[in-house]
Parts: structure tokens; C-alpha cells; sequence
């Protein structure tokens, strides 16, 4: 896992690097490239946040169906990705961001990440225990390499 975070931090922002300076190169200013990276992180910011609010507003609707707002959580997390990547620097990132804002696309990512997560869960590659009392919930992730644990007072 920590070799797949090593990759991913040092490889993205170098190919990121790799593609400014070639479209760079290709419209044959720096500002230019700057301006576009500049304007699709604004845009995707404002775009991420108006998606991300419609979903906050779903989740009631979810719930007031008696329906759990599962769906619409996801699709909230994915949104927030969405936005991190957007802000982030790069053009590869922005498009990977832009593609998560299409709700077509985002209900694929999403189907995809539920079917994969389910079949951990199945594999035993990660566990969800969950212990509920009248004032304490206390819940433990384990993915087979580390584990995490969350407790709240209520």
C-alpha cells in the first residue's frame, strides 16, 4: 500500500508536469497554460459545488421516502473528489475531476466502487464490525493491511 501512495504522489504530479509543459510548448506560452489551469479549477470549483449542494439537498428527500441515502452520499464523496482535483493543479487531474462532475459518469464510478467494495467484503479483504449501544457507536475498518476505528458519543 505505502509503495501505491509512493507511485501515485510522485508519478501523477510528474506526468502532470510532463503534459503543462508540453501544451505549454504547443500553444507557445506559459500564461496561456497557467490561464487554463487556473480557469478549470474555478470552474470546476464552482461546478462541484453547485452538484455538491443538490446532493445535500437529496439526502432529506432520501430520507423522508424511507429510503437510506446511500446513493447520494456516494455521489456527494465522488463530487468532493471531483473538487479536490479540480483545485489540484494539472490537466490530467482536471479532466478526471470534470469527468466525475457528468452524472452519467458519476453513477458508473459509483455501481464500479460499490461492486468492488462488496466483493472485498465477500473476500475478506475488508470487514466492517459495527457495535451499536443507546449512547455509543463505536465502528472498525480493516482492509487486511491496517485498520481504522471510530468512536462517537451520542
Amino acid at each position: 500500500m505505502l509503495f501505491k501512495l509512493f507511485l501515485l504522489f510522485t508519478l501523477v504530479p510528474l506526468a502532470e508536469l510532463f503534459l503543462l509543459i508540453q501544451v505549454g510548448r504547443w500553444m507557445g506560452s506559459a500564461w496561456l497554460v497557467i490561464a487554463l489551469v487556473l480557469a478549470t479549477g474555478m470552474i470546476g470549483a464552482a461546478l462541484a459545488r453547485w452538484q455538491g449542494l443538490q446532493v445535500w439537498r437529496q439526502i432529506p428527500n432520501d430520507l423522508a421516502r424511507g429510503t437510506l441515502p446511500a446513493d447520494s452520499i456516494l455521489s456527494g464523496v465522488l463530487i468532493l473528489v471531483a473538487g479536490a482535483l479540480l483545485v489540484t493543479p494539472g490537466l490530467m487531474t482536471d479532466a478526471v475531476g470534470f469527468c466525475l462532475l457528468i452524472p452519467p459518469l458519476r453513477r458508473v464510478v459509483s455501481r464500479r466502487l460499490k461492486s468492488w467494495l462488496r466483493r472485498k467484503i465477500e473476500q475478506g479483504t475488508v470487514t466492517v464490525h459495527t457495535t451499536t449501544t443507546l449512547h455509543d457507536t463505536t465502528t472498525t475498518w480493516h482492509d487486511g493491511t491496517s485498520s481504522w476505528h471510530d468512536e462517537t458519543d451520542q
